[in-house]
C-alpha cells in the first residue's frame, strides 16, 4: 500500500469522471456461457485505484506464504511478504490484466466488492461505513488462501477455493460468494451490530438472506447475466435459471436455491435453513412485479393477480402461456422484457435496502424485516404492487 487513509481522502476529493475499468465473472467461470468476464465501472476513477487494487475503502493484499485464516484474536493487517500487486494500466483502469493470474483474481475480488458496496449504495442514497470503523478505516481483501470457505469479518473478508471439481477454482472469481460475504459487511455498517448481548436466531437467519439476496440484486445488474437469462428462457422466469441459484458451486448444483415453497413450519433453527422462507418470499415478489409489469406493457397474458398464491396455484400450462405471442417472436420483445425486469429489480431493490432505515439490530425479527419492506413498498414507486409482496410474505407464514 503506497498511500495512507487520509491521502485517498484527499485524492478522492479531486473532479469525478466516469470511474475505473474492470474486468468480473457475473457468475463462477466454470459456469456455461460465463467464461469470458464483463468489463464494468466501478465509482473510485482511474487514478485513485492504486496498486493491489486499493482505494479509500478497501485494499487488496495476496499472502505469498500459507496464511491461516482470521479469527480471535488475530485480525488484519496482515503483514507478511504478498505476491505482486495488480496494477493499472497507463489509462489506470484494471481491464488489461489477463485472465488465469493471479493480479487478475486480486483484481476481479477487488471489484467485485466495490461493485456490490457502489450498487447498494446507490439504493440507499448514501455511503455505508464499515461498521469497524474507527479501528480499520478500509477493509482488507485477501483473494486466496489454501481453504474450502470464505468469510468477511471484523476489517476483512478473505477467500478460499471451491474444491468440488476436478481443479480447485478460487472464489475470488466467484461473484455471487464474494457478494454474499460483501452483503454481510453491508448490513452490519447500515443496521448496526446488536448490543444486547447474543443475537436472536432470527437476526442471524436475516443476515443470510440479507447476503443471499445482495447476491441476487448484484447478479441482476450485469448484462451478460440479464440477456442469457432472458433468452436462455425466452424471458419465462419461473422456470429453472442462474437467477434462484444461491452460491452455485458447478452447473445446476447449488448451496440453496432463492426459489423454494418452504414456509417458516417447513424449516428447523439452523440459521441457512431458516432464512430460506424469506428469501422465497423475496424471489416470489420479484417474479411477481416483473410478470405484471410485463402484463401492464402489453408483454404478458398471466395475470398473477388472480390466482391465491403463485407458489400454490401456478400450474405448467400458466407457466407456458406466460409470454403473449410464440416463443419464436420473442427476441424482438427481448429488451422491452429485459426493461421490464430492471425495472422490477429496482422496485424490490430499494424496498429490501431502504427497510433497513425502519429496523434495529436488538430487535429485528422477520415480521419486523417483512412489515418494513411491505412498507417501503407502498411509499415508493410499487405501491400498486404493495399486496401481492404482503400475500407472498403470508403465505409463508412470515406474516
Amino acid at each position: 500500500m503506497n498511500a495512507s487513509p487520509a491521502d485517498w481522502r484527499a485524492i478522492s476529493s479531486e473532479a469525478p469522471s466516469l470511474g475505473t475499468r474492470f474486468r468480473v465473472h457475473p457468475q463462477a467461470p466454470f459456469i456455461p456461457g460465463y467464461e469470458e468476464p464483463e468489463t464494468v465501472w466501478i465509482s473510485t476513477p482511474p487514478g485513485r485505484v492504486g496498486i493491489g487494487p486499493e482505494d479509500h475503502r478497501m485494499y487488496v493484499v495476496d499472502p505469498l506464504i500459507p496464511k491461516a485464516p482470521y479469527q480471535r484474536p488475530y485480525f488484519p493487517p496482515y503483514t507478511g511478504d504478498s505476491y505482486p500487486p495488480a496494477e493499472p494500466g497507463p489509462d489506470g483502469h484494471f481491464d488489461h490484466i489477463p485472465n488465469h493470474t493471479r493480479e487478475f483474481m486480486a483484481a476481479h475480488a477487488f471489484a467485485c466488492v466495490r461493485r456490490v458496496l457502489d450498487i447498494c449504495e446507490s439504493y440507499l442514497g448514501r455511503e455505508v461505513p464499515w461498521f469497524f470503523f474507527p479501528t480499520y478505516e478500509r477493509l482488507e481483501i485477501v483473494p486466496h488462501l489454501g481453504w474450502t470457505n470464505a468469510q468477511s469479518g471484523y476489517g476483512f473478508l478473505e477467500l478460499g477455493e471451491d474444491d468440488s471439481r476436478d481443479e480447485p477454482v478460487p472464489y475470488a472469481l466467484n461473484f455471487d460468494v464474494i457478494a454474499h460475504e460483501t452483503g454481510h459487511l453491508v448490513l452490519f455498517g447500515t443496521l448496526g451490530v446488536p448490543e444486547r448481548g447474543s443475537p436472536s436466531v432470527e437476526y442471524l437467519a436475516y443476515h443470510e438472506f440479507a447476503a443471499d439476496f445482495i447476491s441476487l440484486i448484484g447478479l441482476m445488474h450485469f448484462d451478460t447475466a440479464l440477456d442469457r437469462m432472458l433468452r436462455r428462457t425466452k424471458g419465462n422466469l419461473f422456470v429453472s435459471n442462474e437467477l434462484d441459484r444461491v452460491a452455485e458451486l458447478i452447473d445446476e448444483h447449488q448451496i440453496r436455491k432463492a426459489s423454494n415453497s418452504l414456509k417458516l413450519s417447513d424449516v428447523g433453527r439452523e440459521v441457512h435453513d431458516l432464512s430460506r422462507p424469506f428469501t422465497g418470499a423475496m424471489f416470489d415478489s420479484l417474479l411477481e412485479i416483473f410478470q405484471l409489469i410485463l402484463l401492464e406493457r402489453g408483454l404478458a397474458s398471466l395475470d398473477t393477480r388472480r390466482i391465491r398464491s403463485v407458489r400454490e396455484s401456478l400450474t405448467q400450462a400458466d407457466v407456458e402461456r406466460e409470454l403473449t405471442g410464440s416463443k419464436q417472436d420473442y427476441q424482438i420483445r427481448h429488451f422491452a422484457v429485459k426493461s421490464a425486469l430492471q425495472e422490477a429489480r429496482d422496485i424490490v431493490g430499494d424496498a429490501f435496502l431502504r427497510s433497513w432505515e425502519a429496523l434495529s439490530p436488538d430487535t429485528v425479527s422477520f415480521r419486523y424485516a417483512a412489515s418494513a419492506i411491505v412498507n417501503r413498498v407502498e411509499q415508493g414507486r410499487g405501491q400498486r404492487f404493495a399486496d401481492r409482496v404482503h400475500d407472498n410474505f403470508v403465505w409463508r407464514e412470515i406474516l
